[in-house]
């Protein structure tokens, strides 16, 4: 009787072992994926503030059109007021341009950092479930020791 309990206390050491370390390498993967995930995202994102940024620009440059043409069909020379609403137009465009590309780099480096988390996290769950495993595999062959010493 004791031999087979011995052998079922191994079995439940081994299968222990087995499937921590199964889910070891499950969180692993996971962590992985969201880490590649947050790097897509961070890809998108960058590409989206490429284009508000572009976008801006195309808007700034209607609006210089605009002024001017405002201003050509007053018969006013391009100087003085009117060239002044031309530089503020301009300075304020790459002001918004220089926010928008702030606010990527700030999108950049929190989706960087997620990406770096995931993979740390993942990599911290998945040690701690091998060294539940080998601590399975250590109860089941001392308990397998235990009865078979009885």
């Amino acid at each position: 009787m004791s031999d087979a309990a011995a052998g079922a206390s191994a079995l439940a050491g081994i299968m222990g072992y087995k499937g921590n370390m199964a889910a070891a390498k499950s969180a692993q993967a996971v962590a992985d994926y969201n880490a590649v995930l947050a790097e897509n995202e961070a890809v998108l994102l960058a590409r989206a503030k490429r284009d508000q940024e572009e976008a801006l620009r195309k808007q700034s440059d209607r609006l210089v059109g605009t002024q001017r043409v405002m201003t050509a069909k007053s018969g006013v020379e391009m100087s003085g007021s009117p060239l002044q609403a031309l530089a503020d137009t301009y300075f304020s465009t790459e002001m918004d341009a220089a926010m928008i590309q702030y606010a990527g780099d700030i999108e950049q480096v929190q989706k960087q950092s997620e990406a770096a988390l995931a993979r740390t996290e993942g990599g911290a769950r998945a040690s701690a479930l091998r060294y539940q495993a080998y601590g399975s595999l250590l109860t089941g062959a001392s308990q397998s020791a235990q009865l078979i010493g009885n």
